[in-house]
């Protein structure tokens, strides 16, 4: 778990200068306000478990003291790994859903049941219960599934992540900088604290 300094430019190219050239892809993947002082780039994987400890253990505390508070607005990265087999098609589900605007409930579900499917020899169906729990058509999922339709916007962000630096997950893109690992929040609030102060005066 290290701090890792990379020049601004070449992150900003990878990631944040992606936005303006877009209508905001990223926009169903996005927690907190577009005016927050501080943008976060999670490069994360769903079938990662110390992806699943932050989920759990470290973005409710960030999400209720930063983003709710209009400091910090939050971007998730698909980043799935070759290790994790199951990665690529729980990022295609998420990424459907996100199609129906519901990123973020599919995103927790993954997580949260990552122990259930994430050795799945074939995780599609499970992924399709999931759907059902998050209220989602399951007729459009399946056919985004089956289509391959979000394929190249994973890869998308997954290069992008990695021209970034990134080379583990969960990684974070902060204001010019790269925090990598799952860190409690007793760590991440100096870190948050300092960047708004800087970008703010406050």
């Amino acid at each position: 778990m290290i701090v890792r300094l990379l020049a601004l430019v070449t992150v900003a190219g990878a990631l944040a200068g992606r936005l303006p050239a877009q209508t905001d892809p990223l926009l169903a993947r996005t927690k907190g306000s577009p005016k927050a002082p501080v943008t976060v780039y999670e490069m994360s994987d769903f079938q990662c478990p110390f992806c699943k400890r932050h989920a759990d253990q470290t973005f409710p505390a960030l999400e209720k003291e930063y983003i709710a508070t209009g400091k910090v607005r939050w971007i998730f990265i698909n980043l799935p790994l070759s290790i994790h087999p199951n990665a690529p098609p729980a990022a295609e589900f998420a990424m459907c859903a996100a199609r129906e605007g519901k990123f973020w409930p599919a995103h927790d579900l993954l997580y949260r049941h990552q122990k259930d499917w994430a050795e799945l020899p074939n995780p599609g169906n499970y992924f399709l219960g999931l759907a059902d729990s998050a209220k989602l058509p399951r007729d459009r999922i399946r056919a985004c599934l089956e289509s391959g339709a979000t394929r190249a916007a994973i890869k998308d962000d997954a290069d992008g992540a990695l021209r970034s630096g990134a080379t583990s997950t969960p990684s974070f893109y902060i204001e010019g900088g790269m925090l990598v690992g799952a860190l409690p929040p007793a760590i991440w609030r100096p870190i948050l604290d300092s960047v708004v102060k800087a970008k703010t005066g406050k």
